[in-house]
């Protein structure tokens, strides 16, 4: 254990008999401020904000600049406080809300990653000998380039999905609208699909059944996708035989 600070969050210690215990105090109450329930602005800004607000937190991408960004580490959690920018510690397993894509964000040994994982809502007809039938959303944001975009989080092998619903995070250049379904069915859940931040569609379908593995495709109309981001979900049944 270090003598001067936390392991995991680097809260400084107070020393015994120091003077003006205040200070370690107030700088150790800082970092909480920005490393408990953390909401960060963006991870995607690259220019340093001439003038943000007390608290407000960001995290560096590549190429990031200004007086207190330039050169530091892509994935830097930074706060502002008093006319001063600082870099926090991190740890892999930290979480934090990406306020301009509304999601939320683990940190990795790799950087930070969307939390895209299945979410298992609930469970019926559990059988005694292993047997299930799960309702799940599976959700998954994607960045949009070129003619079309298909998720790399898959409507799995028989499966029955009930429904694709789809939120516009980030405005969508270069598309007019864009339409969302799987090959062969451009706009099986969707079409003519809003452009602006916040559009959203909930593409119910009659309950379709899907025997191999398959990816959720958004399709640019009118142009190519020159940018944009869209969150999709993708709500289904899927099925476990029994163990025994």
């Amino acid at each position: 254990m270090s003598d001067d600070a936390t392991p995991r969050l680097g809260l400084p210690y107070l020393a015994a008999g120091q003077a003006q215990k205040h200070v370690t105090l107030n700088e150790a109450l800082s970092r909480l401020d920005g490393l408990v329930q953390p909401a960060v602005a963006s991870r995607t800004v690259a220019a340093q904000p001439a003038d943000p607000m007390d608290g407000a937190l960001h995290i560096l991408p590549a190429g990031a600049s200004g007086a207190d960004w330039g050169g530091k580490p892509v994935g830097t959690l930074m706060r502002f406080e008093a006319g001063a920018w600082e870099a926090l510690p991190i740890q892999p397993g930290f979480l934090a809300w990406i306020a301009d894509e509304q999601i939320l964000a683990v940190r990795t040994e790799a950087g930070w990653a969307a939390l895209s994982s299945t979410f298992r809502n609930l469970t019926a007809a559990l059988s005694p000998r292993g047997a299930a039938t799960r309702f799940e959303i599976r959700e998954q944001e994607l960045t949009l380039a070129g003619a079309s975009v298909a998720s790399t989080l898959l409507i799995p092998a028989r499966s029955i999905v009930l429904g694709v619903s789809t939120r516009t995070t980030q405005a969508v250049t270069g598309a007019t609208s864009y339409s969302c379904g799987v090959a062969g069915e451009a706009g099986k859940f969707g079409s003519l699909l809003g452009a602006a931040p916040g559009s959203a569609n909930i593409g119910v379908v009659g309950p379709a059944a899907f025997y191999a593995d398959t990816p959720v495709i958004l399709t640019a109309a009118s142009g190519a996708f020159t940018g944009g981001r869209v969150r999709l979900s993708i709500h289904l049944m899927t099925f476990e035989g029994a163990a025994s």
